[in-house]
């Protein structure tokens, strides 16, 4: 299908039948899949409160909730990957996921959807260690790979997600906010702008208020990492 020949109606015709496709998969799955796992359906255009559709409850998540970091990042960074695989997470109460996500694209290359599989291994990782006990012998398990040095956060709100990507940023960085200096604080913005954080509501206040500064400031230093990318493009 040629690019110029597809009209507004027709692509978003288009997407609402991934949409709908997708939907029809875990309706499908959700009565035969099992207690340790949970597919989540997100749809890109809803961004960043995405998940239209979950089988499964392992995140605690429902339908509403927002794009993980990791997702937000992917979608944010115009990443050609489209199937990330078994990357591990260690959520706030020990447990351990391993997860897996395919994003899915129009005939126009634009991504549509996300579809992401969440499995808690814990309870298999228990039943090894049980046998391994009760037999003396040794099975260790082999880690998941993980994303960036770190898991993924499961956030409930847009809120929750904001903080998590600003304590997140700020701490790698490594040095305290009220010691920072203009360079330190246009590194922790250039971050944030590769993770998605200003694709939410009101992030370039939010920014402001942890950076110590003004959200002009803020604006300022986001022309300046778009002036620095035009100048890198065009040599």
């Amino acid at each position: 299908m040629s690019h110029e020949r597809v009209t507004p109606h027709a692509a978003l015709a288009e997407d609402a039948h991934i949409i709908d496709m997708l939907r029809s998969v875990v309706r499908t799955v959700q009565p035969i899949i099992p207690g340790t796992a949970e597919i989540v359906l997100h749809e890109l255009a809803k961004l960043p409160e995405s998940i239209v559709a979950i089988a499964g409850n392992v995140t605690g998540r429902s339908v509403g909730d927002p794009a993980t970091d990791v997702l937000l990042e992917a979608v944010a960074s115009g990443t050609s990957q489209d199937f990330l695989e078994g990357y591990s997470t260690v959520l706030p109460d020990g447990r351990t996921l391993t997860s897996s996500t395919t994003i899915f694209r129009n005939s126009m290359g634009i991504p549509v959807a996300a579809l992401c599989v969440n499995a808690d291994l814990g309870a298999w990782d228990r039943l090894r260690d049980l046998v391994s006990a009760m037999t003396g012998g040794h099975a260790p398990g082999t880690p998941a790979a993980t994303i960036d040095g770190s898991g993924e956060k499961f956030a409930h709100d847009v809120d929750e997600l904001a903080q998590h990507l600003l304590e997140d940023t700020i701490a790698r960085v490594g040095v305290p906010v009220d010691l920072m200096r203009k360079e330190h604080k246009l590194a922790v913005v250039a971050r944030l702008r590769e993770r998605g954080m200003f694709m939410l509501k009101d992030s370039v206040e939010i920014v402001a208020t942890a950076l110590g500064v003004t959200r002009f400031t803020i604006y300022n230093y986001l022309n300046e990492l778009e002036a620095a990318g035009d100048d890198l493009a065009s040599e």
